[in-house]
């Protein structure tokens, strides 16, 4: 009869069941990013509405909006392709939308220089609501950590010297949450294994003399 070691088998218990309810958790992400999909695909068809709207969450990707920009307060740059499937580098402004407003970012297009900035100035813009790019690790974005990420109006027609922006893409939001789910399963059942495997070989060791 093999003798569990206490401690030890505490450990691998304890790791077991939080990657298992892991697991779980993912599988019900899973759901609910079914349902945020089915929306997302709908919000494509619906009437445009005022950017930035209060609240302002993900179940508004994907919808036609427009904003107006009294002054560009900065400007961001960060890879990406354009409706072609170009590479190039996505110029995106921040606006100020008056004393108290509460700013928004707008994606004007795509441009051939990293370093360089439109001489786009504000204005009218119109297009349709998309994330704007965070800087969360991996692993914060598989645990579903980070808090919500920001939106940003992607225009539809850029201007002078950058290329059109790519189209909505369901695929940008992808649900991979029972990928997630399978792998924390996994990850559990090689503990387990591995835990017994190393029981098993202790049991069958020669007993040394001090013992």
């Amino acid at each position: 009869m093999i003798r569990l070691p206490l401690i030890p088998t505490i450990i691998v218990a304890l790791a077991a069941a939080a990657m298992i309810a892991l697991g779980v958790w993912q599988l019900q992400r899973a759901n609910e990013k079914a349902a945020v999909l089915k929306t997302l695909a709908a919000n494509q068809t619906r009437p445009p509405i005022a950017f930035p709207s209060i609240p302002i969450g993900d179940d508004l990707l994907f919808r036609k909006a427009s904003a107006f920009c009294l002054s560009v307060t900065g400007w961001t740059t960060q890879s990406g392709r354009d409706a072609k499937g170009n590479s190039g580098w996505r110029k995106i402004a921040q606006c100020r939308t008056g004393a108290e407003g509460p700013g928004f970012q707008v994606q004007l297009g795509i441009g051939n220089d990293p370093n360089g900035s439109p001489a786009w100035k504000g204005g009218k813009v119109s297009g349709f609501i998309s994330h704007a790019p965070n800087a969360n690790p991996l692993i914060v974005s598989m645990l579903g950590g980070g808090g919500p990420k920001t939106l940003m109006l992607i225009a539809d027609a850029p201007p002078p010297g950058l290329r059109p922006n790519a189209g909505p893409d369901l695929s940008a939001v992808p649900n991979n949450h029972l990928a997630y789910a399978v792998q924390w399963f996994i990850f559990a059942g090689i503990a387990v294994i591995i835990y017994l495997v190393a029981l098993r070989r202790r049991a069958l060791a020669p007993a040394s003399p001090a013992q």
